[in-house]
């Protein structure tokens, strides 16, 4: 059972992260936070996760066989996301790097809630969306739920299906902000090699197909069915 710290505890937690939290942490996680809801929520010709979840529902009965073909759709997107960023090379690289940055986690977070959906959360809730970031961060959110006084089960499923304490929501709510303040920017970095035209292309689509992996492997392990 997940068991959190007391009020007292992560407040001085909650403390000491403002004094070291940046304006670059602040914005980002606002930033962040849109992107997430555009995911989830949908917006312009941009798919809902609730739509996402309606059209893999109408063509598979098994809500596993349906996850499957979400996380396929997904993959596809991200791919073909990651070639057209890439394929301009070091002209189009300023522009389309952090438009496909953004797409990428706008996908992520679509895909990411479709799957919790199909197994039972619901994510139109503050924890279950609280879930979806610290699964979208991946690693860190161990650290940022430690700080927080999570511990003993602080899996992604028990967080969305309990309210967390709000000094706790505070701690892991700041230490967000700074991982992905840090974390888009070595997102950028990481994607250089897009500099060369055409293989640049076949390097980016690679890679996004690679991180979108990543993160259905998560969701799979971290939302079981409820």
């Amino acid at each position: 059972m997940t068991r959190f710290g007391t009020d007292s505890e992560t407040q001085q937690e909650a403390g000491a992260d403002t004094e070291h939290e940046s304006l670059p942490a602040r914005v980002s996680l606002a930033a962040f936070g849109k992107v997430v809801d555009i995911g989830l929520e949908g917006r312009g010709p941009q798919h809902s996760a609730a739509e996402i979840v309606a059209e893999a529902l109408a063509e598979h009965q098994d809500r596993e066989a349906a996850i499957d073909d979400v996380v396929r759709h997904h993959l596809k997107l991200a791919a073909a996301g990651g070639f057209v960023t890439g394929v301009g090379g070091l002209i189009t690289l300023p522009v389309a790097l952090p438009a496909n940055v953004l797409s990428f986690y706008v996908l992520a977070a679509r895909m990411v809630g479709s799957v919790a959906s199909l197994r039972g959360y619901d994510i139109d809730t503050e924890a279950a969306r609280t879930a979806v970031v610290l699964t979208l961060i991946g690693a860190d959110a161990d650290e940022l739920l430690r700080k927080a006084g999570v511990v003993g089960g602080g899996t992604m499923s028990s967080i969305a299906v309990n309210r967390l304490p709000r000094a706790a929501a505070m701690v892991i709510n700041k230490g967000l902000g700074f991982r992905l303040a840090t974390g888009l920017g070595a997102r950028g970095l990481g994607r250089l090699g897009r500099a060369v035209p055409l293989a640049g292309g076949v390097i980016g689509a690679g890679l996004d197909l690679y991180l979108m992996k990543k993160l259905a492997d998560a969701v799979r392990a971290e939302f079981p069915s409820r």
